[in-house]
């Protein structure tokens, strides 16, 4: 599998209603297998590995993909990296993500997976989300961010044992919201950072300002559209981070207030390659909806096709 921009472009189950609080639990999840054709369906290159076990375990996962031509991007890991005792209860769940992508490594022949590891936050910082930017004063103090320092660059040091290269995700409701915690946070490592589109751009960050400062070290694309005034109602009425989810504050590629086209034309021009991983996270609450969701990311590949991807 080879691509002439470098750039590969791969969805998440996120993007059809498959998460944690979803499968197994709702019966209308697609089941793997029907995720997987989906995705090939649809033209994507590769797709991240969402809830364990969810698209298959070890090899026969690799065999999945294979078959149907898939890579896989990543895996999402939370740590609370100020807190060591936390970071080592994590490291089991770390290592057993880290076997998955050995197990699959034989059967794929796109780029390698990343490590998406990120930060876990906290309950008030998820009651509050955007407090990274509105509310500095509620993130982590400076002895707080040498213990951060310390936990994450454990993790690295772990994915690179291993022969993987970790990514830096940001996450509404962490303490790696605004661009100045991402910053500091990248200030402590020299682990590579994934540019979230919609994460950043909540946390009040200007995504192409951010590409241009760091493309040295973006290794990951997390690409989703935003509509804001879906979070202004989300700050207005005190909700948590859950409801950008369960609000539908991500759309469809195209459809709300990111400059879509500008930021792939920019990304190209920079001279990234890798992954970029379409994101449309949502939270269907019924059957109809989890359709919808297969049909939209069949959309959002027609349209980053369009735009050159």
């Amino acid at each position: 599998m080879s691509k002439e921009n470098g750039i590969y472009v791969a969805n998440a189950p996120v993007s059809y209603g498959a998460f944690e609080v979803t499968v197994g639990i709702d019966p209308n999840v697609p089941d793997g297998l029907a995720l997987l054709d989906a995705v090939a369906k649809a033209g994507y290159e590769g797709i991240d590995l969402g809830p364990v076990g969810y698209l298959g375990v070890g090899a026969e996962l690799g065999k999945r993909l294979g078959d149907r031509g898939l890579g896989l991007a990543g895996a999402y890991i939370e740590f609370s990296y100020h807190e060591s005792a936390s970071v080592d209860a994590m490291l089991p769940e770390l290592d057993a993500m880290l076997d998955t992508f050995d197990a699959v490594q034989p059967f794929i022949s796109a780029p390698a997976p990343r490590p998406t590891i990120a930060d876990a936050g906290s309950k008030a910082r998820h009651a509050a989300p955007g407090s990274g930017a509105r509310n500095p004063e509620s993130g982590l103090s400076d002895a707080q961010w040498n213990e951060f320092a310390i936990g994450m660059n454990r993790v690295v040091q772990r994915c690179r044992a291993r022969g993987y290269e970790p990514t830096l995700h940001c996450e509404t409701g962490s303490y790696l919201e605004s661009t100045a915690e991402i910053e500091r946070a990248l200030s402590l490592s020299d682990v590579g950072v994934c540019l979230e589109t919609g994460h950043q751009l909540l946390g009040g960050g200007d995504i192409n300002d951010f590409l241009h400062k760091w493309i040295s070290r973006i290794n990951q694309v997390h690409l989703k559209d935003v509509t804001l005034s879906i979070f202004d109602g989300i700050l207005k009425d005190g909700a948590g981070s859950s409801a950008i989810w369960a609000r539908e504050a991500f759309p469809r590629l195209g459809e709300g207030d990111f400059g879509v086209p500008t930021f792939v034309q920019n990304l190209i021009q920079s001279g990234y390659q890798g992954w970029l991983v379409v994101e449309q996270d949502s939270f269907p609450k019924t059957e109809e909806r989890f359709a919808q969701a297969i049909e939209d990311q069949a959309i959002n590949r027609k349209y980053l096709a369009g735009l050159g991807l």
